[in-house]
This record gives C-alpha cells, structure tokens and sequence, in this order.
C-alpha cells in the first residue's frame, strides 16, 4: 500500500520594516493551534524599496497570504488586483490573499477596532458622539466600520484641517460625519479614539479634558507594557481607558477568517497576550 504523500503546510506572513517586534507569528500561530489548521506564519523583512519583491517571492515559494504592517499598506492596496470594499474606501491594504484569481486586498483594521470596542469591551457606537483623533492611514482605515455603528456623530479632529475636512468629505455619503480642528473640539464625547501617532513619540495630541467624561470610552490604537500618555491624561479626567491590543487580535481574525474560512475565538489569545505584557 503507497502511504499518502505528506501535505506541505501552507505559508502566510507579516511583512514590514521593522518586523521584529510584531505579535502577528504569536497569535496566528495560536489561532491555527485552536482551529486545527495546517500552517506556517512567519515574519518577513522588506527592505523599504522591495515591498512588492519580497510579496512576490512569498508567492512563488507557495505563499498563500500575507498581513502588511508599517510602511507598506499604501504599497499593498496598489499592488492588490482586486480589492474589498473597506479596501477602497480606506485607500490602505492589510491582507493579502493569493489563489487563482489573483492578489486580494482587503483591510481589517476597522473590522478589529470595532469588534474590541463593542464586543470585548461592551461599548455601544450607536447614537454616540464619536472622536476620531487624526487623519492619516490609521484614522482613514476605520471610519467606514465606525459609520456603519450609526454614531449620532462622528467627529474627525486633526492639527491640519485640510486634511481632515477632505477625510470627512470622502466619507460624507456613508454617515453623519464632520471635520475639525484640535483647538476647536468642544463639549464631551462617549468614545475617543486616538489614531495619531503621537503615543510612538510619548507624547499627547493637543486636546482639551474637558473632551471626557465619566461616560466616555478613551481608546488608544497603539498599545504597551504601560498605558500610553494619552491614556494616562483621559483617566486623570474621568474616562474608561482601553489599548489597541484587542484591536490587534481582532483584526487577525479578520484576516485567519478570510485566508482559512473560519473565524478564531479571539477572547483566549487576548489573556495570553496581556499576560505576556503584565497588563
């Protein structure tokens, strides 16, 4: 009798510069553990000028997907022939998928984003008055899923208000969205997101306290050992504060679920990953 040949796991990675630090191999390894799936996930360095290089030799080696990390996500929704529609509307690509029809784009931030702050973190989006804090990539990859919540309001606030004008003109068909700048911001919202990078540098977007309350959720893309500054400075004044971790495996699962065909339990994996961070 011919034993069966041994079937190859397939391969999936993160690719980014730099990608050392990236939880990404930790949880999907966990996920394929959980769910019984046959794969390998591992880290891939590109350099800055050979994003599309190091994706097309993933694909030749028998590569099946890829997440997309910092710097690349511009590069990634250029390089995908055929994208999701929260793809397009937020300009950036965080998943590759590739089979026969050919390289699929699609972008799971927002998915993640939403599913941490109304599942895991129990906080309703509908009917609330919502602060964006930014308009860059992080910012323009989750207002599409924070629309389709039906917030009462969401409000884009960033230092230049070009940008975030053009930003909420985009999204204008989609929602009750408005632009402004930092120093015009008023009143208290039930939900403040900070998409802005400023948490990278330690330091605080220039926002007013009086922003949060004791009913608003403060929430922080960027996530650490310690709560961020931004973090520190919403507690001092009354909010419920949350990292992006959560943010970070949900949106995984976004991308396991797309490439695998089934959704992970996310709630195991999230324990894990704050126990390994002592928070």
């Amino acid at each position: 009798m011919t034993p069966s040949p041994i079937r190859a796991a397939e391969r999936y990675a993160v690719i980014g510069h730099p990608i050392a630090h990236s939880k990404s191999p930790d949880i999907h390894v966990a996920f394929a553990r959980q769910t019984q799936q046959e794969l390998t996930y591992e880290p891939l360095l590109a350099p800055l000028d050979g994003f599309e290089a190091t994706v097309r030799a993933l694909m030749a080696q028998g590569g099946r997907g890829a997440n997309v990390t910092v710097p690349f996500k511009i590069e990634a929704f250029s390089l995908a022939t055929i994208l999701s529609e929260r793809a397009r509307a937020s300009g950036a690509v965080n998943t590759l998928r590739f089979d026969a029809a050919g390289i699929f784009g699609d972008n799971t931030d927002g998915a993640g984003l939403v599913t941490d702050i109304v599942v895991n973190a129990g906080v309703a989006v509908q009917g609330k008055r919502v602060l964006l804090l930014g308009a860059g990539g992080a910012a323009r990859g989750v207002i599409l899923p924070l629309l389709a919540e039906q917030p009462a309001q969401l409000v884009i606030a960033n230092r230049s208000s070009d940008k975030a004008v053009t930003l909420a003109g985009q999204f204008a068909s989609q929602g009750p969205i408005v632009a402004q700048t930092f120093d015009a911001l008023d009143g208290q919202f039930d939900l403040v997101i900070n998409a802005t990078a400023a948490s990278l540098a330690d330091a605080l977007p220039p926002i007013a306290g009086s922003l949060f309350g004791p009913h608003t959720l403060a929430y922080d893309m960027m996530y650490g050992a310690q709560p961020t500054i931004f973090l520190h400075f919403a507690a001092r004044h009354g909010a419920t504060v949350r990292d992006g971790l959560g943010m970070l495996v949900e949106q995984a699962a976004e991308s396991f679920l797309l490439w695998r065909g089934v959704r992970p339990d996310t709630a195991s994996v999230l324990a894990d990953l704050r126990s390994a961070l002592g928070t």
